[in-house]
């Protein structure tokens, strides 16, 4: 009988993936990459509980009381959820034999959300094609969510090591 049932394990999968995401994001700015946190993902989906889901600039959008703390646990909460459904589409075998080439993967593949949903979402274009540098804000996105599908498979790996 494992230590963790199979949701406990996942939900520390997807957790661990996205902190693995955030110490990159960290150390990105010892190099001088600005990261400002996720307030603004929490303005967001502040502004949605009141009907509001699309902004022309979220940056000009009205601050949403608590917003940093709203856009962290967005944040992990989306963490998680990729982590569920990684594991839906990978089956539970691989939460006893993780491999990293389906966690990579599915790690690129979530950054069809921020392409897709949030940028636009937030003013910003598909694609960030509204921004001032939008390949370089591509470059990035791609970046961070293959740290983020290289953390799924190494906290999925730590944890079969740890509790078989």
């Amino acid at each position: 009988m494992p230590l963790l049932s199979d949701p406990g394990r996942i939900v520390l999968i997807g957790l661990g993936a996205t902190a693995a995401m955030d110490a990159w994001l960290l150390l990105l700015t010892r190099f001088g990459q600005p990261f400002a946190g996720f307030g603004l993902i929490g303005r967001w989906v502040g502004h949605m509980r009141h009907g509001r889901f699309a902004h022309p600039a979220i940056a000009r959008a009205a601050p949403v009381p608590g917003e940093q703390a709203l856009g962290w646990l967005t944040h992990y909460t989306v963490g998680v959820a990729y982590a569920v459904l990684l594991v839906l589409w990978q089956g539970d075998g691989w939460l006893q034999r993780p491999s990293w080439p389906p966690a990579l993967a599915f790690g690129l593949l979530t950054v069809a959300a921020p392409f897709l949903l949030m940028q636009p979402a937030m003013g910003a274009g598909i694609a960030a094609s509204k921004t001032p540098q939008p390949g370089a804000n591509r470059l990035r996105s791609l970046a961070n969510h293959t740290v983020f599908g290289a953390g799924l498979f190494f906290s999925a790996a730590l944890l079969e090591r740890i509790c078989p």
